[in-house]
């Protein structure tokens, strides 16, 4: 969107037609309120920017079918044309630049008069309500009259309104067309011209000109009107014109009378957008001293910031629409008593009131105060604010203390959401070379106005994404179209953009879009799921939904789509018991007891990246996370979920489970995020180890740490590093079921058990190494050579009679480790050990893959001296 400036938010409601509740649609379901559909089309509006157009911002849905609209506002309007010395030709000419660019996006304004022609601060014409007709279906799904008696055309008024009940075609009036908006202006043009206080040489020089525009409007009505009113001021024009066919705005725009006109103005361009084949900063002109581009220090830093982003900071600032609205008595509330349509008394005699009008349309547009927003520190304390976050490039020093807050308090701060939301905004149009400073600050946390970006920039998506979507056949039928319209409806419905039709036809075309170009793979339930995120973000940019959700799959969820899946999903369960056994063994050992397994809970979380099981507000803050993690992330915030849910687990047995998951309780997200992420710091890499997860990529990005220094270990997928004679090796499915605790890799052992350059082994915070190696050999095979830092418990000797450790020095040494990572290590894979382990609720219990053979050719086995 574009600055500010000197504009200013406005807000004007209105009500949407009320539908019977007792009637269904077509499918059994009921129908969609007018205020939800209204509410879908209007998002259209906020990606037309011109010029000529003020811009749209927000609507919000209220009760009773009310509906509020934010937009770009002037005070001015072109009753004011006179005190901003603009001409009725400039008006022509702007008012038709606003009304062809419209035309050109299918729409016409059809409410044009004086008060929605406003005029900015240096008199340039701004169109404003233009998108009332297309928001409400031409006026179906609204009880008033679209346009005004006054300025419609004749065809316009002779069809009658719009009826939403009407259901055949020929009951519906024809959508207007651009030649009713050429009508309309014209006799706005001609009120121009009859302006009562012009002087009678100045008026008569206006009205020379501004008739010779006139003569192309169909203004046929008022011919004679114009012939004696030509004649009082002794001057001829030709009306011949007037029979001619009633010309668009862009015939108007060519003629030569607007000659003179047109070489005042530059031809508008359309920003270039950030993810296309295009030179974003092709028109970049800098000047001869750069420091002029410092701004002054009276300079109106809030004007130079996007039109969305100043209201979404006034709303944090305590902006409330409908208390401006009532507070000007647009909105006037009244007790339920008075808004009975009738009063019957005991002998049958009624009282009844008119039709409320306050269900009529109030075209009156209140502006939004903006004083709460500049003074959120101090009298000038925001723009100070905006000043100093310019000048900064990282966020390390901002506002510390808000930072350590809770995620859902920080999203509400105005100060500290401006210098997020500005950082953001820099950073993310120098993508993709500022890629690595996404990453960085995206560890902290994600504004929510630029999520939609930040996402597509984390998954790495670049190029011409529009030209790749447009060339994929989202129109011709395929067997997946019927399951696509049956989960649809049923997909985040609570959600009253995605419950809106508009809504719905982006599913369908984004859904279809990703079926039709893999055609390797299917669609499966809960693909819905995970496209809603990515359309709700980016509902107006339907390419870069699905370029989004085209990068995501590959990552989280590789093959998952296949025609046969079981294989995959299989491994990946498995995977998943070994990850919970891993982290919680005591919570792992009572699930399998009662034989809860994964299979009757996980597959939805896994399959939709748990789309399915939370709302949108949750997923978005999950996913802020996730978008950092690799692949096996997922696992961490599936151990995470279990262990919110940990004491009432534990209590239950497998009915009493079935029920709790079959209506998951209430999950701490954000809880769950730092949980997830410190199992994630705690998990090794090659713990995580599937074969059927994504093959190696040509160059795998380990540009960016995901969770600061501690989890620079575990930044980039296991599969995407080099495979050498230490890495970890296929298992078959039936053998990895087989085992309780993860496999860790050779590579994995050495990283974490490894002595630095100076031979001291690493530690944690606690003072002790984060690893321990347990060796289960034999004392001689030990003395043999073994891994420095290892214990020696022999599996053979390792437990007693009653199946408890046995007691020795080795044993306490094993005790005092508890809670960190313990590698069992021996000839082969000896998972007994490990398995008992585990079901004495040891956590972090792993075994090495290949045991000691693949430890015996990297010199890195230590002979104890012998004994003199």
């Amino acid at each position: 969107m574009r600055p500010l400036r000197d504009a200013q938010l406005g807000a004007f409601t209105f009500f949407a037609s009320a539908l019977p509740h007792d009637v269904c649609g077509s499918n059994g379901l009921p129908l969609t309120p007018n205020s939800i559909k209204i509410l879908g089309r209007f998002q259209l509006l906020k990606t037309i920017t011109h010029p000529r157009l003020c811009q749209y911002v927000d609507i919000t849905r209220g009760k009773h079918e009310r509906l509020v609209v934010v937009a770009e506002h002037y005070e001015s309007s072109l009753n004011d044309f006179q005190k901003l010395g603009a001409t009725v030709l400039q008006i022509a000419y702007e008012t038709l630049e606003g009304l062809e660019f419209m035309n050109k996006h299918g729409m016409v304004h059809r409410a044009l008069n004086a008060q929605n022609v406003l005029m900015d601060g240096k008199g340039r014409v701004k169109l404003a309500k233009f998108g009332l007709y297309h928001m409400t279906d031409h006026g179906a799904d609204v009880d008033f009259p679209i346009g005004y008696p006054s300025y419609l055309a004749p065809e316009v008024i002779a069809q009658g309104p719009a009826h939403h009940s009407d259901t055949s075609q020929g009951d519906n009036p024809l959508p207007s067309g651009p030649k009713t908006d050429v009508w309309s202006l014209g006799v706005l043009l001609f009120e121009l011209c009859t302006v009562s206080s012009l002087t009678q040489p100045s008026r008569a020089l206006m009205i020379d000109r501004s008739l010779t525009c006139l003569c192309f409007f169909p203004l046929g009505c008022i011919d004679d009107i114009v012939t004696v009113l030509a004649e009082e001021h002794g001057f001829t024009i030709t009306l011949d014109s007037f029979g001619l066919p009633p010309p668009t705005p862009a015939d108007l725009l060519a003629d030569p009378v607007f000659e003179g006109v047109s070489c005042l103005y530059t031809l508008y361009q359309q920003p270039v957008g950030l993810f296309s084949s295009s030179l974003r900063c092709a028109h970049l002109e800098l000047p001869e001293d750069i420091g002029q581009l410092c701004k002054d220090d009276d300079e109106d830093y809030l004007g130079e910031r996007s039109i969305d982003e100043v209201y979404h900071l006034w709303c944090l600032a305590g902006g409330d629409l409908e208390k401006e609205l009532t507070n000007k008595e647009i909105i006037q509330s009244k007790p339920p008593v008075c808004t009975l349509p009738n009063f019957l008394l005991e002998d049958g005699e009624s009282f009844g009131q008119g039709r409320d009008r306050s269900f009529l349309l109030d075209d009156t547009t209140v502006t939004l105060s903006l004083c709460q927003l500049k003074n959120v520190r101090g009298p000038l304390g925001l723009l100070d604010l905006i000043q100093s976050s310019l000048s900064q490039s990282n966020s390390s020093n901002e506002l510390s203390c808000t930072v350590n807050l809770p995620l859902i308090i920080r999203e509400r701060d105005t100060e500290y959401q401006l210098i997020r939301i500005i950082l953001f905004d820099r950073l993310l149009k120098a993508y993709p070379y500022k890629k690595n400073h996404v990453w960085k600050e995206a560890r902290v946390d994600i504004p929510p106005l630029v999520r939609g970006l930040a996402w597509a920039a984390l998954l790495g998506v670049e190029g011409d994404i529009q030209a790749k979507y447009d060339a994929i056949d989202k129109d011709t039928s395929i067997p997946t179209d019927r399951q696509i319209e049956v989960d649809i409806p049923r997909c985040h419905q609570y959600d009253e953009l995605l419950s809106s039709p508009q809504g719905h036809r982006k599913f369908r075309r984004v859904l279809k879009a990703w079926v039709v170009s893999h055609p390797e793979l299917v669609y499966w339930q809960g693909l819905d799921s995970l496209c809603a995120p990515f359309l709700w973000l980016n509902f107006n940019n339907e390419a870069l939904a699905y370029a989004c959700m085209s990068a995501f799959i590959p990552k989280y969820l590789y093959n998952f789509f296949l025609k046969d899946n079981s294989h995959v999903i299989q491994e990946y369960l498995t995977v998943f018991s070994q990850m919970i056994a891993f982290h919680d063994p005591e919570l792992s050992n009572h699930l399998n007891e009662i034989g809860f397994i994964p299979d009757l809970y996980a597959i939805p979380w896994f399959l939709t990246m748990f789309t399915h099981v939370f709302p949108l507000h949750k997923i978005f803050h999950l996913w802020d996370t996730l978008l950092l993690g690799n692949s096996s992330f997922p696992f961490c915030i599936g151990v995470a979920i279990l262990q919110q849910l940990r004491d009432r687990l534990l209590a239950n047995g497998f009915n009493e489970c079935i029920l709790l998951f079959s209506d998951l309780p209430e999950i701490d997200i954000e809880r769950c995020v730092r949980e997830s992420i410190s199992l994630f710091c705690w998990t090794p890499k090659s713990a995580t180890y599937r074969q059927h997860a994504q093959p190696p990529k040509a160059q795998a990005d380990r540009s960016a740490s995901c969770f600061g220094k501690t989890a620079t270990h575990y930044s980039s997928d296991y599969q995407d590093m080099p495979k050498t004679d230490l890495s970890r090796e296929p298992l078959a499915l039936r053998d990895l079921k087989a085992e309780v605790s993860p496999r860790i890799s050779a590579e994995d052992l050495i990283d974490l058990c490894e002595l630095s350059a100076g031979g001291q082994t690493k530690k944690s915070k606690a003072g002790k190494p984060k690893i321990l190696a347990v060796d289960i050999r034999s004392i001689e095979d030990f003395g043999r050579g073994h891994i420095s830092g290892s214990v020696n418990i022999p599996y053979s000797t390792a437990f007693s009679a009653d199946g408890e450790l046995a007691q020795c020095p080795a044993t306490g040494t094993l005790q005092s480790f508890r809670g960190r990572v313990i590698v069992v290590i021996g000839h082969s894979m000896k998972s007994a050990f490990a398995t008992h382990l585990v079901k004495v609720n040891y956590p972090r219990v792993a075994t090495l893959d290949g045991g000691i053979n693949k430890m015996k050719h990297t010199g890195l086995l230590t002979v104890p001296s012998p004994q003199i």
